[in-house]
């Protein structure tokens, strides 16, 4: 479990070691912005990428194929990627995990001209096992870093540079393809090199992260006393988690947290609108994002003194937008008239009800998520425990969105897609209230040793320091 003699969490760094904390390089804001930014140019392109439908194709086969290789391989990394991430540490579980993603959008480059949907189905399973690393790693750092009770403020600065790159990535296909006409059925080979580049600066700039031990906070404390661990650890830690009754309550909200976005890519925003409107969507999608990060964060921060009120009211506040926003759908899907492809310059008023609809998809996926980062956050401190946490709430979500992706190439109706997704997000919020009221504390002091229970004498062997 690392070692807790070595490197104690609350040891008070000394005075010279805490000036100019605004820009301070081992200050957590500094390392949650730099964690932004290394998520806006991989899985932030890869969010506009995937918001155009069909990955830019016509034809969404090799697309949904792709994403259903890539959400199974992901399930299985995500819950391993708190303990891979335990192990190896930032920097190596971050850059293998980005340098996927420019693999991933290569192999659509390479579909546009042949057309072979092989290549695109082993780099989405590829991407699958970075994505699991990259997403435990930046779940760990997100929910562990800030100070306890900014952790709403931080995950929402976060959140929104990270939906930057899916408005600079809607952009780069809008701005691209803006004079190719309805004709064009297919994104040409700038947008995907495009992707690529963004991609390939994440990688890089994954390297810059540090690690959890060497993080100090303004008051001079240290982020986490974990400093390594090792494979026997973590596959006992690991396993602990499916029986653990917190992350049980957690299944519903993560199942469905990345399930919604089939319906919402392919079935409203590819279906609906031409491919320069996509682009234009997806920029006012992602920036709606930004908006939803910031509200939630500022609730779950702010709006009451009790931490487990202010939990209790997030929760609540996103179950009504839900409800509102998944009802306008339901009214979208009834009126609809398959045979309509929009433009956002010539469809007039009937463009603007269904691109409203769209804004409020991405502001509710951003408070969704968010709101469930911050309870996740909200049930510990430490970076080893959260890696963990974090590791199987993505591996949860990623098993969800491989069977809705699935679900979609069997040719399910858009009704059905959108009833299932209201009603499993509708089931997640009372369960997450119930974790709310008996598992958040007003803080985590003490916490974590009751978390980290004594490992079995076997699983303590071979400790590495």
């Amino acid at each position: 479990m690392g070692n807790p003699e070595n490197e104690d969490s609350n040891t008070q760094i000394p005075e010279s070691a805490k000036s100019f904390y605004l820009f301070r390089y081992n200050s957590p804001i500094i390392q949650i912005v730099l964690i932004g930014l290394v998520c806006f140019c991989c899985p932030g392109m890869f969010n506009a990428l995937s918001g155009m439908g069909g990955g830019g194709q016509v034809n969404s086969t090799a697309s949904n194929n792709a994403l259903t290789a890539l959400y199974t391989t992901f399930a299985v990394f995500g819950v391993l990627g708190g303990g891979i991430y335990n192990i190896l540490g930032p920097h190596l579980t971050l850059f293998a995990g980005c340098s996927t993603y420019v693999l991933y959008a290569g192999s659509f480059l390479y579909y546009n001209h042949y057309q072979h949907q092989f290549f695109a189905i082993i780099a989405g399973a590829v991407l699958g096992i970075g994505a699991g690393l990259l997403w435990a790693a930046q779940g760990a750092i997100m929910t562990s870093y800030p100070p306890e009770n900014r952790k709403g403020t931080y995950i929402s600065i976060f959140w929104s540079i990270f939906n930057m790159g899916g408005v600079i990535g809607g952009l780069i296909p809008f701005i691209l393809n803006y004079h190719r006409g309805d004709s064009a059925a297919t994104v040409n080979d700038g947008t995907y090199i495009g992707f690529m580049g963004f991609m390939s600066a994440g990688a890089v700039l994954s390297l810059t992260i540090l690690p959890a031990s060497k993080v100090v906070r303004d008051d001079g404390t240290r982020c986490t006393r974990m400093l390594y661990s090792n494979v026997t650890t973590e596959s006992y830690e690991i396993l602990k988690l499916f029986y653990n009754w917190k992350m049980l309550l957690i299944v519903p909200a993560a199942w469905s947290s990345n399930f919604f976005y089939t319906y919402q890519f392919n079935h409203v925003n590819k279906l609906q609108f031409n491919l320069r409107t996509r682009g234009f969507n997806n920029v006012f999608y992602w920036g709606a994002q930004m908006l939803g990060s910031v509200a939630i964060g500022y609730v779950m921060d702010f709006s009451f003194k009790s931490r487990r009120k202010r939990g209790v009211v997030g929760v609540c506040v996103v179950a009504l937008l839900a409800s509102g926003t998944w009802g306008g759908a339901l009214a979208n899907q009834i009126k609809r008239d398959l045979g309509v492809i929009m433009d956002f310059k010539d469809s007039g008023s009937s463009y603007a009800g269904p691109f409203l609809l769209y804004f409020s998809f991405g502001l509710l996926d951003a408070m969704f998520q968010s709101m469930i980062y911050w309870v996740i956050g909200a049930l510990a401190n430490d970076s080893e425990i959260l890696s963990r946490y974090a590791g199987f709430y993505k591996g949860i979500q990623s098993a969800g969105a491989a069977v809705a992706w699935q679900i979609d190439n069997h040719n399910v109706s858009a009704m059905a897609q959108l009833i299932v997704n209201w009603v499993m997000t509708t089931i997640s919020y009372p369960l997450l209230l119930v974790l709310v009221v008996l598992a958040v504390k007003e803080d985590n002091k003490g916490e974590e040793e009751q978390a980290k229970e004594v490992a079995p004498s076997w699983a303590e062997n071979g400790v590495v320091h």
